[in-house]
């Protein structure tokens, strides 16, 4: 039997480059356990087959993972034309096959031009994406038939790194919610020869764009050696998932006022969302300014 894990209070955030063929949940719980946080989450399902970047966040920083969930990503994706699938990757079962045509480098950039900026996309069938409180996946997993919703998204930039005959190679960058799988099984529709996702790897998600990622295996070295202050010196503060947030700083006399959910007035605060310091740069919650400079507490930190 293997040993009870004595769970602890840990606060912090890991950014983890997840491994293929594992789930975004799965991986979630391998770091927590190797970590042994009583609480954790992540920030948007990465699918099986993708890897790259995931951010964690353990104990107070799951109060910002879904801050986190809405903000710009970017991937790299290998397409493979000529095939579409049920699940618009390549784990999925082959639903019909077409001859691809030769495809000039203006025909391409013709096909790519409408799936870029807003647009409005059909999610895949088989996602997390909810419909009746339940995964559309679960549906399509009972054969179930599904009328899978369209929404629109965003798609800042669509460029193509390497084009051969059956294969391309894109790097996405876009906004919340957008389904790179989606892309390639619309882009497939356009060139009149279907396509599916055939690698998918995130190479980032804002603020974090430029820190390196942990692999599950650096964990685990780490985890067979004791070494927790290793382990512990790869997460990131809270504060790291805020930084693109307008800082506001209270002194000693705000700092209580602010965390027992009175509001303060400033007029040189800036307008809208901000996070709030206290004395030594001690980050205290979430507020929102208003025009009048008038700072509301929206969320508290228990650091």
């Amino acid at each position: 039997m293997a040993p009870r894990i004595s769970f602890r209070r840990l606060d912090g955030i890991l950014l983890l480059d997840k491994p293929t063929g594992m789930s975004s949940n799965a991986a979630l719980q391998v770091a927590r356990r190797l970590y042994r946080a009583e609480k954790g989450g992540h920030t948007g399902s990465l699918d099986p087959l993708a890897t790259g970047l995931l951010p964690l966040c353990f104990g107070e920083a799951t109060k910002i993972a879904g801050l986190l969930l809405g903000s710009a990503k970017a991937y790299d994706a290998e397409v493979v034309l000529g095939q579409t699938t049920d699940t618009d990757d390549s784990d999925g079962a082959v639903l019909r096959e077409r001859p691809v045509p030769a495809i000039s480098a203006a025909e391409l950039e013709g096909a790519l031009a409408p799936l870029r900026g807003r647009i409005r996309q059909r999610a895949p069938i088989y996602s997390a994406l909810k419909q009746g409180g339940e995964p559309l996946y679960l549906k399509a997993r009972r054969g179930e038939a599904i009328d899978a919703p369209e929404r629109d998204v965003e798609v800042h930039a669509l460029e193509v790194l390497a084009q051969q005959p059956t294969r391309l190679s894109l790097r996405v960058t876009c906004g919340s919610g957008t389904y790179i799988r989606s892309l390639a099984r619309d882009l497939g529709e356009t060139l009149g020869c279907g396509a599916h996702i055939a690698g998918l790897r995130r190479l980032w998600v804002d603020p974090f764009r430029e820190a390196p990622m942990v692999t599950l295996d650096t964990l685990r070295a780490l985890a067979e050696q004791g070494d927790e202050a290793g382990m512990e010196a790869l997460l990131l503060p809270l504060d790291a998932g805020l930084a693109h947030y307008p800082r506001v700083t209270l002194d000693d006399e705000q700092t209580p006022r602010f965390r027992v959910g009175q509001r303060i007035r400033d007029a040189s605060w800036p307008q809208g969302g901000v996070v709030v310091f206290g004395p030594a740069e001690a980050i205290q919650g979430l507020g929102q300014v208003d025009e009048t400079g008038l700072l509301a507490p929206q969320r508290l930190f228990n650091l």
